[in-house]
């Protein structure tokens, strides 16, 4: 019964990373040693995604150019303005903080696992799901951080300025560059070692998690939060999923985009990555980044739900 309500594991272990931090916070000394953990592990996270993602993939996308340039465009123009419409609609019943996470949850790339398995259970284009994938993570280091700055800037604390971009491009750009760099010797053993590797990303996001929400309770913004404010955030955060998955086949239809490339759209548009959005949000947000992130998990949480009985409806034809 369980494995039917949460067919991935890991929304297990994120609901665990966050009680854990709610039971265990951390505070001082032990949460500047728990953020310096998190660091080396966002860049070696970001060293693996660039080990990881062929160079010939790229090439091949040119194949395919309108749906990833579809797919590019839903996830970071689409549903940050639909985000963006969201939160001025309806908000201002949440804490500022939980407002401009919904909104930063619209900015993420893509997922890549799942989204290509989803679009290879929907019957969609799996080849262009792959590179699309791809493409939206590697889009989403330099597009997420911008958009940020400009839809969101100094009202969540951040302010893209030269220590802002220091940061981006050291625990970011920097190993993402380095991991192509060694794709030749390295490539690979990578590929050989998918499982280990797979194991050490789901790591490097737990840890993460756990670690900006060990720090958000015991600085006791978690305070904010009460049954009517998680029902709103839900709320919000249901349509914006609702509008994610039929915007994006609505889209596909008036580009006139095949069936298979629309179920591509569909998967690779309306899902949002947590293994980019929550290091990503250490880095941007900092102390306010446990707030902040809580919408995207949840967001996460609830597109791997809906995904699996919508890939088997369109596998079906419906």
């Amino acid at each position: 019964m369980l494995s039917r309500l949460i067919p991935d594991r890991f929304v297990l272990l994120l609901l665990g990373a966050i009680f854990a931090g709610w039971l265990v916070p951390i505070k001082g000394q032990g949460l500047e040693i728990a953020r310096m953990i998190s660091n080396v592990s966002i860049f070696a996270l970001f060293f693996l995604h660039g080990l990881r993602l062929p160079r010939d993939e790229v090439v091949k996308a040119t194949r395919s150019w309108k749906l990833q340039v579809a797919m590019l465009g839903f996830s970071f123009v689409v549903m940050p303005l639909a985000g963006l419409a969201l939160v001025k609609s309806g908000g201002s019943i949440l804490p500022q903080a939980l407002a401009a996470g919904i909104l930063y949850c619209a900015m993420l790339p893509s997922t890549v696992q799942s989204a290509i398995s989803y679009s290879s259970m929907g019957g969609g284009n799996v080849a262009a799901s792959v590179v699309g994938a791809a493409l939206s993570n590697l889009a989403g280091i330099l597009l997420t951080p911008a958009l940020v700055a400009l839809l969101l800037g100094a009202s969540a604390g951040v302010a893209i300025g030269g220590d802002a971009v220091a940061r981006i491009a050291t625990m970011l750009l920097l190993p993402f560059a380095l991991g192509q760099m060694v794709q030749g010797w390295l490539g690979i053993w990578a590929v050989r070692q998918k499982a280990l590797l797979s194991f050490f990303d789901r790591l490097v996001i737990v840890i993460t998690v756990y670690v900006a929400f060990a720090g958000a309770v015991a600085s006791g913004s978690l305070g904010q939060i009460d049954a009517a404010t998680l029902s709103a955030l839900l709320a919000l955060l249901g349509l914006l999923l609702i509008f994610a998955f039929g915007g994006a086949w609505s889209i596909g239809g008036l580009l006139g985009l095949e069936r298979s490339d629309r179920i591509s759209l569909v998967f690779a548009g309306a899902q949002k990555s947590i293994a980019t959005g929550a290091p990503m949000a250490a880095i941007l947000f900092g102390s306010s980044a446990g707030l902040i992130v809580l919408p995207a998990i949840l967001y996460h949480m609830a597109q791997l739900l809906l995904s699996a009985p919508v890939a088997a409806r369109l596998a079906k034809g419906s």
